[in-house]
């Protein structure tokens, strides 16, 4: 965050604090990346608790491959929740041009249709990596610990609702864009992915249900 801490080196109640406050960041966006980063922790923490287990050691591959995308994902919720703080002060800043006769109307305009762009890619970019962390929680469930198998759940539950929190950012700036085009085809992109994502939540709540465990996953 240019010129601002970063969220990561604020404790949960600091940022919630913040999040009360009436400043207009950090908002809705970084509220579901934030969201996000704590599926992606619980995801971390089923992963560890079944890694050196011999009941799971068959799932060891599936068991690496989710704990480094988990690892990635937390990290990378967090940078992206100090994006979306920047990328909606950038648009406060771009609807304010004008005010004081320092830029023209057209140019004012400009800015605001650029910023809204900045402003709906960056919870897109949130939707994204809660879209590619869902495929990791979906391998798991029935390959990891089944003490642990709530907790699953309840990471897949954070990821679908932090995508569609960062959905609802995505979906109030497409008409500032001023690209059609650009807002349809982000617009089509959002609904299959929050679609897949349902589909996938539905998935994994019903594998950890079942309280057994799958085959192992080829390859």
């Amino acid at each position: 965050m240019t010129g601002q801490s970063s969220f990561s080196d604020h404790s949960l109640g600091a940022f919630s604090d913040l999040l009360a406050s009436d400043a207009p960041t950090p908002g809705g966006g970084a509220a579901s990346a934030v969201t996000a980063m704590l599926g992606a922790s619980l995801v971390s923490m089923v992963t560890r608790l079944s890694q050196g287990r011999e009941r799971y050691a068959s799932f060891a591959a599936t068991h690496e491959r989710a704990l480094a995308a988990s690892e990635a994902a937390r990290l990378r919720f967090l940078e992206l929740a100090d994006e979306d703080a920047a990328a909606y002060r950038g648009f406060v800043a771009a609807r304010a041009l004008g005010r004081d006769g320092a830029a023209s109307p057209d140019d004012r305009d400009r800015a605001v249709r650029e910023a809204a762009r900045e402003a709906a890619r960056v919870p897109m970019l949130i939707v994204r990596e809660c879209y590619a962390l869902m495929e990791h929680v979906e391998r798991l469930a029935g390959r990891s610990n089944l003490h642990a198998a709530s907790d699953l759940d309840v990471a897949a539950r954070l990821l679908d609702a932090a995508a569609r929190g960062a959905g609802a950012n995505v979906i109030v700036n497409l008409p500032s864009m001023g690209d059609e085009r650009l807002a349809d085809s982000m617009l089509g992109e959002l609904e299959v992915r929050l679609h897949e994502l349902a589909s996938d939540v539905a998935r994994i709540a019903s594998q950890v249900r079942s309280q057994g465990l799958r085959s192992p996953e080829a390859g």
